[in-house]
């Protein structure tokens, strides 16, 4: 994908590549790990990540958990992708039920510069099958869930990645961002 404005997921995941417990539960995602080598953010460099992002994405299952959660997204736009009804919590929340690319590019990408797609499993797999992901960056938390929400979905076809950045943190959290090689 070309451009200035860019598409980049975010996904947390346990270290056996899941994002949310059968039930849904997100619970596990607090480590509790030391790891005396990571690095520890400050609050002005969160904030400072955070007032970067013009946009999030998600889909409706992710924004029912985040409403559960305390809405972490504040007013920022989120577009919410979803065939059902749902309410509107926030004058920042928008609806979208429709052809990805178009939205991506006639929705998207005139508006916004750093759109960040923040779940689930479903919307990352329709984005990435068709091509429409820019980057990649993978939370993976020190814990073994076991079973539940796959962080994939139904990945369709291969796609080639380059390792762009890795951080460990003090909470024992790795990051890997990863660039989408033109598929």
């Amino acid at each position: 994908m070309g451009g200035t404005s860019r598409l980049s997921f975010h996904m947390v995941s346990s270290l056996d590549g899941f994002i949310a417990k059968p039930d849904g539960d997100v619970s596990w995602m607090h480590s509790k790990d030391q790891y005396d080598k990571g690095v520890t953010l400050t609050e002005g460099e969160i904030t400072d990540f955070l007032q970067s992002i013009d946009c999030y994405v998600m889909g409706s299952k992710t924004y029912e958990t985040a409403l559960e959660l305390g809405w972490p997204y504040g007013d920022v736009p989120v577009y919410v992708l979803t065939s059902r009804k749902l309410k509107a919590m926030r004058t920042s929340i928008k609806f979208y039920n429709g052809d990805l690319e178009l939205f991506l590019t006639k929705e998207l990408k005139p508006k916004y510069k750093n759109v960040w797609m923040v779940g689930g499993s479903e919307v990352t797999s329709d984005f990435l099958n068709l091509g429409l992901a820019d980057e990649l960056v993978v939370s993976i938390l020190p814990v073994i869930v076991g079973g539940g929400i796959r962080f994939f979905d139904s990945i369709e076809n291969q796609i080639e990645l380059h390792l762009k950045e890795e951080k460990a943190y003090s909470d024992g959290m790795v990051e890997l961002t990863y660039e989408v090689r033109d598929q």
